[in-house]
């Protein structure tokens, strides 16, 4: 009597859900914690320019209890960049500004330019992460903390750093004269587009160049100029509307580079309304007959309540800027 065949399936599903726990494992106790510097550089600055090295932080998330995250941040220092721009989610815990402060306290003195993402107001909850495919996620609601903000902002301006939600505001660095504009969080809905060219005609009113950047003797510029936006969430209309507004560099955070990718593949999520391929990293943003330069941070945290990423390594970048061909 031959013997019943068995079937492969079950060893199959066990091999699968190994693999499965081993990714997990991975992707919570090594790749969360596996700080990466990525740089790159972008050909923005008029001819002459002395070269600009902006550092780009974004989506921390902090918890108090995060040193080694805040010792890597507090590293980064050594750099000696020209300008930090922070695109947000700094706030992960009620706590959160205790590593905040930890983290950012070298960078005191060095300009810097940032805006709200939507857990600097709220508090992580619990989400099933398949809701993801479906579209972006909620953020808030009656479950969520209220996050303090306000001394947030209060640290940030001890720091000497300047606040664009729905603002505008502009520096000279190196000889090179920046202009920014950026908008509170998109993600939330709090981005106030209609406010932006009233925000950049004042700063331009108050400001003794005016708005002609050419000489009315002669062809050449007055002084050089390069304008940034500055977004956490990189929705397509805040990127259309920045473009439409003269950026020549975008700067968001926000899809955690999409937090876990399939190698080959990327990033199976955003969480806005991005195309996949442009959730992380330098690209060029087209909308209407212009394009800026688009940097979308992977960002250097994750939420408390979803620990854990895949082929996404928590990131800062440092972009040196340098005149265009």
């Amino acid at each position: 009597m031959t013997a019943p065949r068995r079937s492969g399936v079950p060893a199959a599903l066990t091999l699968v859900g190994a693999a499965g726990l081993a990714a997990f494992a991975y992707g919570s106790l090594v790749e969360r914690t596996r700080w990466t510097l990525r740089e790159v550089t972008v050909p923005v600055l008029p001819a002459g320019a002395e070269p600009l090295r902006v550092l780009h932080v974004s989506d921390l998330h902090m918890a108090p209890w995060q040193r080694e995250k805040q010792e890597w941040v507090r590293s980064l220092a050594a750099l000696q960049p020209d300008l930090v721009v922070d695109t947000g989610d700094n706030l992960g815990h009620a706590r959160g500004l205790e590593g905040i402060r930890r983290a950012f306290e070298p960078f005191a003195g060095i300009p810097g330019v940032f805006v709200n993402g939507s857990n600097d107001y709220f508090g992580p909850t619990l989400k099933n992460p398949f809701r993801y495919f479906a579209g972006p996620s909620r953020v808030g609601g009656p479950r969520a903390a209220r996050l303090d903000i306000d001394a947030l902002h209060a640290f940030f301006d001890e720091l000497g750093w300047i606040d664009l939600d729905n603002a505008a505001a502009a520096m000279e660095l190196r000889g090179t004269h920046l202009e920014f504009f950026g908008v509170d969080d998109a993600h939330k809905g709090y981005d106030r587009l209609d406010l932006i060219t009233a925000a950049i005609d004042e700063l331009r009113e108050g400001d003794p160049w005016g708005d002609d950047s050419w000489s009315d003797d002669d062809d050449t510029p007055d002084r050089p100029t390069v304008t940034i936006g500055v977004t956490h969430a990189p929705y397509r209309r805040v990127l259309g509307s920045f473009v439409n507004h003269g950026a020549q560099l975008i700067l968001a955070g926000h899809t955690h580079g999409g937090q876990v990718r399939v190698p080959g593949y990327g990033a199976l999520v955003t969480n806005c309304d991005i195309p996949r391929s442009q959730a992380r990293g330098l690209s060029l943003w087209g909308h209407g007959l212009h394009t800026a330069y688009l940097n979308v941070s992977a960002g250097l945290g994750t939420a408390i309540t979803a620990p854990v990423r895949f082929a996404c390594p928590p990131e800062a970048t440092l972009l040196t800027l340098v005149p265009a061909p």
